[in-house]
């Protein structure tokens, strides 16, 4: 067999500079992680590209790197955050009201949290109507707000020494929309901006304004914004690298782990009931009944394509899956979910299931972030710009190439993009067929 051939990635050399729409719980939890691990006080849990191995060739030869050994990813230490809030706390004081990290951790990495100040921020009510705050953007059109963004993303580049960009998404959820005649090509995008059309979302300034510059994006959120078919385009046109939707953590990730075993054994699914309590400023926000459109439908794509009815009828066809989210106070940061699951199996017999997950939102979001950032800025230095499905395995509604359905399978997800990272260093693929191991046709 011949050998295959590395991909050629360009150096990740100076730093790398992180912009966040949305400076609350999930991006304060990010950046004191960080600067933790920075100042070895605990190891980077929950996160592939710091703590992961990948295997490399047959199973026998015992390669089994970090992924941070083989993979030309950024240095955490070259990593410097900015972004925008609508609020105008810093991140030190923004940590301490999301009540996500302990007094101590707070104390351990205070000082470099109360540097980072977040810059006005585009935002539009009408897309989140159970937040407000002081600290925007003032313009006559939206095209005036995308100008001031670019502004912002170059003052912050050349204050910080930064060799290239990344932006991601930690804003609330937006209310649900469908594509219109303005979201399908960039000219209409542009005359939009210009004409300030109400089809056009803050998130979507943040995105269009990214990709315009050449800088990466992802959106951890589950509203319409860069797969708009506009800035698709756009993101081709400008070759830049962007994923997205809607990070996968809590009750979602549990469905994708426990939903392909189903299938696997050939269980049938009568029902999958699934809700939710959360405190936080992401509850308060799906407490709107169109931000919260947003979130189920990114939540109920992901049993439907796992467990194939169309194939399996007789297994799912007849499957009721209900989510529900609601807005708890007392539990702030701290999620809990409960699912009910209702199975079959031999002979038609019925089984039940059910699921408690009390889970930490943004300790589980946070190293989905982290890993995102790095990974996306890989992308970009590697020339694979457009969709970057192969990271879906972070997401709860993955962007896909129109012409296949989304792969939400934990498991294949996980092969996909450990698969893409040995293609990237011209190592072989994994099929894990493993019959080279044995003697079957001797």
């Amino acid at each position: 067999m011949a050998e295959r051939k590395a991909i050629p990635i360009r150096e990740a050399k100076g730093k790398l500079g992180v912009l966040i729409p949305g400076m609350g719980a999930v991006t304060t939890t990010l950046l004191a992680g960080i600067e933790g691990i920075r100042r070895n006080l605990y190891p980077p849990f929950g996160s592939v590209t710091q703590m992961g191995h990948i295997r490399l060739g047959r199973r026998d030869e015992g390669r089994q790197p970090l992924v941070k050994q083989v993979i030309p990813l950024a240095d955490l230490k070259d990593v410097v955050v900015g972004g925008w809030d609508i609020f105008e706390d810093d991140c030190l004081t923004a940590a301490r009201k999301a009540g996500v990290c302990t007094n101590e951790q707070l104390e351990q990495v205070g000082d470099y949290l109360s540097t980072i100040k977040p810059m006005p921020a585009v935002f539009d009510r009408r897309f989140v109507k159970k937040l407000d705050g002081p600290n925007v953007k003032q313009g006559k059109t939206l095209w005036d707000k995308h100008l001031m963004l670019q502004e912002d993303m170059q003052r912050f580049k050349e204050d910080n020494g930064c060799d290239r960009l990344v932006m991601i998404w930690i804003g609330s959820t937006e209310v649900y929309i469908q594509p219109s005649e303005v979201h399908f090509t960039v000219e209409s995008f542009e005359a939009g901006l210009k004409n300030n059309d109400p089809g056009i979302s803050s998130s979507m300034i943040y995105a269009y304004t990214a990709l315009k510059n050449g800088v990466p994006y992802i959106n951890g959120a589950p509203h319409l914004t860069n797969d708009c078919p506009a800035l698709v385009k756009l993101a081709q046109e400008k070759k830049v690298a962007h994923c997205g939707k809607d990070f996968k953590t809590g009750q979602t990730l549990m469905k994708t782990i426990i939903a392909p075993g189903f299938k696997a054994r050939l269980l049938g699914v009568d029902g999958w009931f699934s809700t939710n309590i959360l405190g936080n400023r992401d509850g308060e926000v799906l407490d709107d009944p169109d931000s919260f459109k947003s979130k189920e439908v990114s939540k109920l794509s992901v049993l439907d394509t796992i467990l194939q009815p169309d194939i399996y009828p007789e297994l799912y066809g007849d499957l009721f899956h209900k989510v529900r989210i609601n807005y708890y106070p007392p539990r702030g940061d701290n999620k809990e979910s409960w699912d009910n699951i209702d199975i079959f199996g031999w002979m038609g017999r019925k089984m039940q299931i059910k699921i408690n997950f009390l889970c930490r939102d943004s300790i589980l979001a946070a190293p989905v972030a982290l890993d995102l950032i790095l990974f996306t800025d890989l992308a970009q230095r590697a020339g694979m710009s457009g969709i970057q499905e192969w990271l879906s395995f972070y997401f709860k509604a993955p962007l896909h190439a129109p012409s296949v359905y989304p792969e939400h399978d934990l498991f294949i997800q996980l092969w996909k993009m450990k698969n893409t990272l040995r293609y990237l260093i011209g190592e072989e693929l994994i099929t894990h067929l493993g019959i080279e191991y044995y003697n079957y046709f001797e």
